[in-house]
């Protein structure tokens, strides 16, 4: 039975407790919407006081160009007329008699007769301005012969470059073709050439002579030996003066560390050669001599005194001079 009374007790305060739930559910929903509306009242003053504040911010930016243009203004009026802006800006009479028409038309010829007083601002703006176009025309003239001439000048460069790079080239593979040539004949054999090192670009590129005399693999020309590369050097030469002939050609020895087989080759090219331009080579090479036309020897007989002999060889061989000159050396 007790327990029977407990229970109902409890289911009683559960009752009760239910009601509380449910009340403050009410009213928690209650505050709730309150609090909604709350934000939403919040959201709408805070958007109207940011268009409040954009407001007030376009109209302190007008009262500020406002103030600007009414200085300007008070500027104009005592700059031009000589009066405050506060005389000219008095409320006119709606209804003007003849004598405020007067009074008005009397301070319309005042202002008139200070504005002629000015004068004019500059009596010689006329000319100067036409003394300033004419100067402006000079040199307008001047500057486009300037720029006319660098364009003629740079067409010039490039037209210069352009047939220089092409005579470069034929005289070139002209000059190569007759190396070779010069080369195997000097040599009696091998082959040699001259290579460019930069090929892309004729008119900055260096040139390497390549040579392989006989018996030999193909090297460069420092690789050689001494002969080697003053026959190589005379090859070259010569190929020069193939392409284009030199009156006059001077030879100081270079046939010194050669031997006879090619010091014999050497001569025979240089007679050869002389067809179309005269030799004058200092030796001391027979076969070098043998093969000369005029022979210019000196000699001493005495000490500190040279005695220069000349004989011309050829079928009437006989001494240029009759008489040789003498040459007093001082040591």
């Amino acid at each position: 039975m007790e327990l029977d009374a407990l229970v109902a007790r409890s289911a009683e305060e559960i009752a009760v407790l239910d009601g509380k739930v449910r009340v403050q559910s009410a009213k928690d929903h209650e505050m709730r919407a309150q609090l909604s509306g709350l934000d939403e009242s919040l959201k709408a003053l805070r958007s109207a006081a940011q268009v409040a504040q954009e407001r007030r911010t376009q109209i302190e930016i007008e009262l500020v160009r406002l103030h600007s243009d009414l200085k300007h203004l008070e500027e104009t009026s005592q700059h031009e007329l000589s009066l405050p802006l506060a005389e000219l800006a008095k409320p006119e009479d709606p209804e003007l008699d003849e004598i405020a028409l007067g009074e008005i038309e009397a301070k319309y010829q005042e202002v008139r007769k200070r504005i002629e007083a000015l004068g004019p601002v500059n009596p010689q703006a006329l000319e100067e301005h036409r003394e300033a176009e004419t100067r402006y025309t000079f040199l307008n003239d001047q500057r486009q012969d300037l720029l006319d001439s660098i364009r003629d000048t740079e067409k010039a460069i490039q037209d210069i470059d352009v047939e220089s790079r092409k005579r470069f080239a034929e005289a070139f593979h002209a000059v190569n073709a007759n190396f070779k040539e010069m080369f195997t004949t000097l040599f009696g054999g091998g082959a040699a050439e001259m290579r460019l090192t930069d090929e892309s670009n004729i008119g900055d590129s260096g040139i390497e002579i390549i040579a392989s005399p006989p018996g030999k693999r193909l090297q460069n020309v420092l690789l050689l030996s001494g002969g080697e590369k003053s026959l190589t050097a005379m090859a070259l030469l010569m190929a020069i003066f193939k392409y284009q002939p030199s009156p006059f050609c001077v030879l100081d020895e270079v046939d010194a560390p050669l031997d006879e087989s090619n010091t014999v080759r050497l001569a025979r090219l240089i007679k050869e050669m002389s067809l179309e331009t005269q030799f004058v080579v200092i030796t001391h090479h027979k076969r070098t001599m043998e093969a000369a036309q005029t022979l210019y020897g000196v000699t001493m007989q005495e000490p500190g005194v040279s005695q220069l002999v000349s004989v011309r060889f050829g079928p009437q061989a006989m001494p240029i001079s009759p008489e040789p000159r003498t040459v007093v050396a001082t040591a």
